[in-house]
């Protein structure tokens, strides 16, 4: 066999080995608060934050806290480094991305879900 033969494919191979890997470990799964209570991995948690319970946010930190739940209804106190959202208070649903310290969801992303400015009124179009 030709040694430029070789040499390309075990290139192609190491490459694809890194691809795969790389690829493994980016996945995010999407969860609920009482499966990543016991994971050491960053988890995506889908939910809504409870009104009832207001939040806080810490200028001097720059630490928002609230409390979210859940779609099996596990609410869980939420701690973000950062700024709140602008559209927070009218999100009908968040996504959370990070993982649990302790008995709180250290949280590194916040996606919030925007009420569509282009709903109907419920009247029909002609």
């Amino acid at each position: 066999m030709n040694k430029k033969n070789l040499i390309g494919g075990a290139i192609i191979v190491i490459f694809l080995a890194i691809a795969l890997t790389t690829f493994d470990f980016k996945k995010i799964d999407y969860t609920d608060f009482s499966t990543a209570a016991i994971s050491a991995k960053t988890v995506q948690i889908s939910g809504s934050w409870v009104k009832e319970d207001n939040y806080t946010y810490e200028s001097e930190k720059n630490i928002f806290t609230f409390n979210m739940k859940d779609d099996n209804n596990n609410i869980t106190k939420v701690v973000y480094s950062g700024a709140k959202p602008n559209n927070f208070d009218l999100a009908p649903r968040i996504v959370i991305k990070g993982k649990y310290n302790g008995k709180v969801f250290q949280a590194t992303d916040i996606l919030t879900k925007c009420p569509s400015k282009y709903q109907g009124n419920g009247e029909k179009m002609i």
